[in-house]
Protein backbone atom coordinates (compact mmCIF):
# COMPACT_ATOMS: atom_id res chain seq x y z
CA UNK A 1 0.00 0.00 0.00
CA UNK A 2 1.04 3.81 -0.86
CA UNK A 3 1.07 6.50 1.80
CA UNK A 4 -2.29 7.81 -0.21
CA UNK A 5 -3.83 4.47 -0.63
CA UNK A 6 -3.71 4.40 3.46
CA UNK A 7 -5.22 8.26 3.74
CA UNK A 8 -3.42 11.39 5.78
CA UNK A 9 -3.27 9.16 9.38
CA UNK A 10 -1.40 5.65 9.95
CA UNK A 11 -0.02 4.24 12.36
CA UNK A 12 0.11 0.57 11.15
CA UNK A 13 1.20 -1.77 13.95
CA UNK A 14 2.69 -5.46 13.74
CA UNK A 15 -0.03 -6.94 17.15
CA UNK A 16 2.36 -9.92 17.06
CA UNK A 17 5.17 -7.99 18.81
CA UNK A 18 2.55 -6.31 21.46
CA UNK A 19 2.88 -7.46 25.03
CA UNK A 20 0.56 -10.46 25.81
CA UNK A 21 -1.31 -9.04 28.31
CA UNK A 22 -3.42 -5.47 27.54
CA UNK A 23 -1.48 -3.85 25.06
CA UNK A 24 -1.84 0.42 25.30
CA UNK A 25 -1.90 1.97 22.19
CA UNK A 26 -2.27 5.95 21.77
CA UNK A 27 -2.48 7.64 18.54
CA UNK A 28 -2.06 11.53 17.82
CA UNK A 29 -2.10 13.09 14.89
CA UNK A 30 0.06 15.82 14.09
CA UNK A 31 -1.20 19.18 12.73
CA UNK A 32 -0.78 18.15 9.44
CA UNK A 33 -2.69 14.98 9.61
CA UNK A 34 -5.56 16.67 11.41
CA UNK A 35 -5.41 18.95 8.29
CA UNK A 36 -5.64 16.58 6.04
CA UNK A 37 -8.28 14.64 7.86
CA UNK A 38 -10.63 17.84 7.74
CA UNK A 39 -9.80 18.70 4.09
CA UNK A 40 -11.17 14.70 4.00
CA UNK A 41 -14.13 14.93 5.74
CA UNK A 42 -15.22 18.81 4.64
CA UNK A 43 -14.95 20.42 7.99
CA UNK A 44 -12.75 23.57 8.64
CA UNK A 45 -10.73 22.78 11.27
CA UNK A 46 -9.70 19.21 13.36
CA UNK A 47 -7.63 19.95 16.37
CA UNK A 48 -6.11 18.03 19.42
CA UNK A 49 -6.87 14.17 17.74
CA UNK A 50 -5.91 11.14 20.03
CA UNK A 51 -7.10 8.04 20.20
CA UNK A 52 -6.48 5.96 22.92
CA UNK A 53 -6.55 2.29 22.34
CA UNK A 54 -6.42 -1.01 25.01
CA UNK A 55 -6.19 -3.94 23.41
CA UNK A 56 -6.47 -8.00 24.41
CA UNK A 57 -7.23 -11.57 23.32
CA UNK A 58 -5.07 -13.43 21.21
CA UNK A 59 -5.07 -13.52 17.29
CA UNK A 60 -7.88 -15.51 16.78
CA UNK A 61 -10.07 -12.97 18.72
CA UNK A 62 -8.06 -9.71 19.16
CA UNK A 63 -10.61 -7.39 21.46
CA UNK A 64 -10.05 -3.47 20.35
CA UNK A 65 -11.51 -0.53 23.34
CA UNK A 66 -10.82 2.68 23.67
CA UNK A 67 -12.00 6.37 22.52
CA UNK A 68 -11.11 8.85 20.61
CA UNK A 69 -11.18 12.23 20.65
CA UNK A 70 -10.90 15.92 18.89
CA UNK A 71 -12.15 19.31 18.64
CA UNK A 72 -13.29 19.84 15.88
CA UNK A 73 -14.90 23.16 14.05
CA UNK A 74 -17.87 22.33 12.18
CA UNK A 75 -20.46 24.84 9.80
CA UNK A 76 -23.88 25.44 11.97
CA UNK A 77 -26.72 24.04 9.91
CA UNK A 78 -29.03 26.78 10.79
CA UNK A 79 -26.88 29.72 11.11
CA UNK A 80 -23.62 28.77 8.29
CA UNK A 81 -21.54 29.86 11.47
CA UNK A 82 -18.46 28.02 12.08
CA UNK A 83 -18.05 26.31 16.11
CA UNK A 84 -16.01 23.98 17.27
CA UNK A 85 -17.30 21.15 19.10
CA UNK A 86 -15.54 17.96 20.68
CA UNK A 87 -16.01 14.35 19.62
CA UNK A 88 -15.66 11.77 22.37
CA UNK A 89 -16.73 8.31 20.22
CA UNK A 90 -15.90 5.14 21.99
CA UNK A 91 -14.53 2.25 20.28
CA UNK A 92 -15.19 -1.42 20.80
CA UNK A 93 -14.10 -3.45 17.85
CA UNK A 94 -12.95 -7.52 17.48
CA UNK A 95 -10.20 -8.25 14.76
CA UNK A 96 -9.29 -11.69 13.97
CA UNK A 97 -6.44 -12.96 11.52
CA UNK A 98 -7.20 -12.78 7.79
CA UNK A 99 -6.84 -16.35 6.98
CA UNK A 100 -9.57 -17.52 9.24
CA UNK A 101 -11.59 -14.94 8.00
CA UNK A 102 -10.99 -16.98 4.81
CA UNK A 103 -12.55 -19.99 6.31
CA UNK A 104 -15.19 -18.24 8.08
CA UNK A 105 -18.85 -18.74 6.52
CA UNK A 106 -20.44 -15.63 4.91
CA UNK A 107 -23.47 -16.18 6.55
CA UNK A 108 -22.23 -15.55 10.03
CA UNK A 109 -23.93 -11.88 11.01
CA UNK A 110 -21.19 -10.14 12.71
CA UNK A 111 -17.18 -11.03 11.12
CA UNK A 112 -14.39 -9.28 12.97
CA UNK A 113 -12.17 -7.44 11.30
CA UNK A 114 -9.44 -8.29 9.31
CA UNK A 115 -5.56 -8.02 10.73
CA UNK A 116 -3.65 -8.40 7.56
CA UNK A 117 -0.57 -9.30 7.33
CA UNK A 118 -0.37 -9.24 11.29
CA UNK A 119 -0.78 -5.62 11.72
CA UNK A 120 -3.74 -3.05 12.34
CA UNK A 121 -3.56 0.25 11.58
CA UNK A 122 -4.57 2.36 14.41
CA UNK A 123 -4.24 5.91 12.81
CA UNK A 124 -7.01 4.66 9.61
CA UNK A 125 -9.07 3.13 13.28
CA UNK A 126 -8.98 6.74 14.74
CA UNK A 127 -9.88 8.72 11.90
CA UNK A 128 -12.72 5.77 11.34
CA UNK A 129 -14.15 6.63 15.06
CA UNK A 130 -13.37 10.06 14.37
CA UNK A 131 -15.62 10.20 11.55
CA UNK A 132 -18.62 8.38 13.48
CA UNK A 133 -18.48 10.89 16.34
CA UNK A 134 -18.77 14.06 13.63
CA UNK A 135 -22.82 15.23 13.58
CA UNK A 136 -23.89 14.98 9.80
CA UNK A 137 -26.16 17.42 11.30
CA UNK A 138 -24.53 20.17 13.23
CA UNK A 139 -25.74 23.14 15.13
CA UNK A 140 -24.05 25.43 17.45
CA UNK A 141 -25.20 25.19 20.74
CA UNK A 142 -28.59 26.98 21.88
CA UNK A 143 -29.75 27.35 18.28
CA UNK A 144 -32.70 25.79 17.35
CA UNK A 145 -34.12 25.47 13.65
CA UNK A 146 -37.27 27.73 13.19
CA UNK A 147 -39.24 26.56 10.49
CA UNK A 148 -40.31 29.81 8.00
CA UNK A 149 -44.18 30.54 8.06
CA UNK A 150 -44.99 32.73 5.71
CA UNK A 151 -48.75 33.89 4.95
CA UNK A 152 -51.35 32.05 2.87
CA UNK A 153 -49.75 30.27 -0.01
CA UNK A 154 -50.32 32.20 -3.62
CA UNK A 155 -52.52 31.35 -6.28
CA UNK A 156 -50.92 29.68 -8.92
CA UNK A 157 -52.22 32.82 -11.40
CA UNK A 158 -52.62 35.56 -9.34
CA UNK A 159 -50.00 37.50 -10.57
CA UNK A 160 -51.59 37.39 -13.67
CA UNK A 161 -55.28 38.26 -12.42
CA UNK A 162 -53.52 41.36 -10.11
CA UNK A 163 -51.51 42.61 -13.94
CA UNK A 164 -55.49 42.12 -15.36
CA UNK A 165 -56.96 44.15 -12.57
CA UNK A 166 -53.93 47.10 -12.80
CA UNK A 167 -54.80 47.24 -16.91
CA UNK A 168 -58.79 47.68 -16.06
CA UNK A 169 -59.24 44.36 -18.10
CA UNK A 170 -61.98 42.40 -16.83
CA UNK A 171 -63.32 38.85 -18.24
Amino acid sequence: MTAASKGPLSRSVHVERLTKDRAEIVVEATPEECAALARDFKVPAIRDLVGRFVLSGSLTRLQVGGRVEAVVTQICTVTLEPFEGRVNEPVDVAFTNADILNDTDAEEVELPDPIVNGRIDFGTLTAEFLALGLDPYPRKSGVAFEPVTAGEEPQPFSDLAALRDRLGGKD
